[in-house]
């Protein structure tokens, strides 16, 4: 499978299955387009034939000269022999060694609190309630929680385990207190915690800041970008907006971590889909680590994101992508999360077909204890999995999870980004489509870009 595009002024060709990418002149990009375009499944051997040539001769004779054509075409000869182009798939095969797989927890979305102080007007928690009633994690559980995490990961030495709420700070004592259980029984398992917290920073001080940096390896910080923009999504629940309190806190925090293992996340909706501006604002402020994300909600939802906005929302990730590169050149780099792809390793074979393991490798826990294959199925009883005391009591929720992968999926069949997302979010496709074997249509769209974005800032930043 091929993929071709053109972006700020690079013809770029990719290899879907082979992973390979090529930055190409003019002249093979149009060969490589022929030849995909005349076979099917094209083969070095295929490509040598007098009527290969004869027909790039005709077609694209008139445009370039025929020694550049057949240098071109002798150019992705030798690629396809080198299964660099052309590559055929070998990895749907793979997918029934993921469905076999045992169920290995290795990640845990700890529900510390179903409450929050502030009132973000897209968020698909309720304010923290997920569906239900307000509710604090308390030790017992989360003892319990961590107790079935080490019980059910298996031989894995590296669990992760993120304090997600509602506000967790508004729980921070039992936060403190399940680090140090945590702790304890890293030296009787052999185990090591890798703990997280998401916080939208109303509660931050330098007492929490310090315990965060001494025991979490990340933390996730949120903020919606400019102030105007935070403060109308992001307010308190008496209307008052949350950006002067919150900014210098999260400034104090990154700094304090040497601008590393945290990101500024934010959400952009129908009212801001110029969040380029946004994302650098975040830069003008200092920060480093970055990550805005689409937000994704029902079309009569009035800040939800239609297809309609899809070519801003392109020339936005387009600006971005290129003012990233003139800043990375200028020695004022940042990274966004959404552009950060690794051509050479990356994520396993296996990841790559079914993404991120909810339901299978990462178990969102709710205050009272309830299993959910991730955060955004929390409350919605079809998923309920089990509880902290039983253990997963519903393993058949876990086989549908496992057998979900970009091969399960017809939209994801023929889509060049497959092994870039994964497949995108289950929840998403659920939401709306009544089926985890589906794709989100619109965040498909918006995945794609950034994909060919990415791919075009490497090409940049390979020229320095």
């Amino acid at each position: 499978m091929i993929h071709q595009y053109r972006n700020n002024g690079y013809n770029i060709v990719m290899d879907v299955y082979s992973g390979a990418v090529h930055v190409v002149d003019d002249v093979c990009y149009d060969v490589i387009a022929e030849v995909n375009r005349a076979e099917e499944e094209p083969t070095a051997e295929s490509l040598k034939t007098p009527e290969v040539k004869a027909g790039l001769l005709a077609k694209l004779g008139s445009r370039y000269e025929a020694a550049d054509i057949e240098d071109a075409l002798s150019d992705v000869i030798e690629l396809t022999e080198g299964n660099q182009l052309f590559m055929k798939d070998i990895y749907e095969g793979m997918v029934e060694v993921v469905k076999e797989r045992k169920t290995v927890v290795k990640a845990l979305c700890m529900h510390i609190a179903h409450d929050c102080n502030l009132a973000c007007r897209y968020c698909f928690a309720e304010e923290g309630e997920y569906h239900g009633r307000r509710a604090m994690m308390s030790y017992e559980v989360g003892k319990k929680a961590l107790d079935f995490l080490i019980a059910n990961s298996g031989s894995r030495r590296n669990l992760e385990v993120d304090f997600f709420g509602g506000e967790p700070l508004m729980n921070w004592q039992v936060v403190k207190d399940l680090v140090a259980y945590g702790r304890e029984q890293e030296k009787k398992f052999n185990k090591h915690f890798r703990f997280t917290v998401t916080t939208n920073g109303v509660l931050l001080n330098d007492e929490i800041q310090d315990f965060i940096n001494k025991e979490m390896d990340n933390v996730v910080l949120s903020l919606d970008g400019r102030k105007e923009i935070n403060d109308k999504m992001r307010p308190f629940r008496n209307g008052k907006g949350s950006y002067d309190l919150i900014v210098p806190k999260f400034q104090k925090l990154a700094d304090s971590r040497n601008q590393e293992r945290y990101y500024i996340r934010g959400t952009f909706t129908r009212n801001n889909l110029d969040f380029s501006n946004d994302i650098l604002h975040y830069a003008d402020l200092g920060f480093k680590q970055m990550s805005i994300e689409p937000v994704v909600g029902e079309e009569t939802d009035p800040y939800a994101i239609r297809e309609e906005d899809l070519p801003q929302i392109f020339e936005e990730y387009d600006k971005l992508a290129k003012v990233m590169i003139e800043r990375e050149k200028e020695g004022k780099g940042f990274n966004f999360f959404h552009f950060m792809i690794d051509l050479e390793g990356g994520p396993c074979i296996y990841k790559r077909l079914s993404g991120c393991g909810s339901g299978t490798e990462y178990l969102s826990v709710t205050p009272w204890g309830d299993l959910y294959p991730c955060h955004q199925f929390v409350g919605q009883d079809e998923f309920l999995m089990g509880n902290v005391d039983e253990g997963i009591t519903k393993p058949e929720i876990a086989d549908e999870f496992r057998s979900c992968s970009v091969y399960s999926k017809d939209k994801c069949r023929n889509c060049f980004a497959k092994f870039y997302c994964s497949g995108g979010c289950m929840a998403n496709a659920y939401n709306f489509h009544g089926t985890i074997h589906d794709a989100y249509d619109i965040g498909c769209e918006m995945q794609r870009k950034r994909v060919e974005c990415a791919i075009m800032m490497k090409a940049a930043l390979a020229e320095q």
